[in-house]
């Protein structure tokens, strides 16, 4: 589980932010003065215990950017963004210049914070695919595994290039294991609208993650259409 470290003085931002990283299966320690967030530090290999660090620029008993500088000086390496109101581009030059990974306006959209975070953490840590204790996010079939966060596909723990319509048709075939679908079901669910019956681009894109996944992953079903096998999680 992703552990945050959380330094802000506003207490509905907070509230709204820690909620939100919960939500997103993350584990969350709150600060609201950076005495608290020394605190967390006071123990012996406690710098060890966060994988990313969200700190306010202005709190009560001083600069997170001080904080963050002393933090440095030590060869901490974890990522840290910066949530500040100051906007001037010079001060985000400093922010960054003082050793912050990133650097966030308030007030700011919830995703993208999201969104940054996934970047730093997956410099921290290449093999930190998504946010790995939401499952809801991910779907995992045997040696496939989908980020529906991330539009991404491992199998066998490998990224696999799929274009967006394959991407989308194999989510929706993976998210109902042994449910039939029609042609027409397939192409209104993934593509928005019906084709003429002569249309060859189911089967297309079938054939393409056949190739991709083995011949398994998808099983024909006579007269009706298209399923996936629900039985995908015995074949490696």
């Amino acid at each position: 589980m992703i552990k945050v470290l959380l330094v802000e003085d506003d207490k509905s931002l907070g509230l709204s932010m820690q909620s939100l990283l919960k939500q997103e299966g993350m584990e969350i320690y709150w600060s609201v003065t950076l005495k608290q967030a020394k605190e967390f530090f006071a123990v012996p290999g406690a710098q060890a215990k966060f994988d990313i660090i969200l700190l306010d620029w202005m709190l009560p008993d001083g600069q997170g950017i001080d904080w963050l500088k002393e933090l440095r000086a030590t060869r901490f390496k974890t990522p840290v963004i910066m949530l500040t109101a100051k906007s001037e581009l010079l001060d985000k030059v400093i922010g960054l210049e003082s050793g912050a990974d990133d650097y966030m306006t308030k007030p700011f959209e919830p995703r993208e914070l999201l969104a940054r975070m996934r970047v730093q953490l997956r410099k921290n840590d290449p093999q930190a695919n998504s946010f790995q204790g939401h499952p809801e996010k991910l779907i995992k079939r045997g040696p496939l595994l989908i980020n529906l966060e991330n539009r991404e596909v491992y199998f066998n723990e490998e990224l696999v290039h799929l274009t967006k319509m394959e991407f989308d048709l194999l989510v929706l075939l993976s998210e109902n294991p042994g449910k039939p679908f029609t042609r027409d079901e397939m192409l209104n669910k993934v593509w928005g609208f019906e084709f003429t019956p002569a249309t060859r681009t189911i089967d297309t894109h079938v054939l393409q993650l056949r190739q991709k996944f083995g011949d398994e992953v998808i099983e024909t079903v006579r007269g009706i259409g298209y399923r996936f096998n629900k039985n995908y999680h015995a074949k490696i």
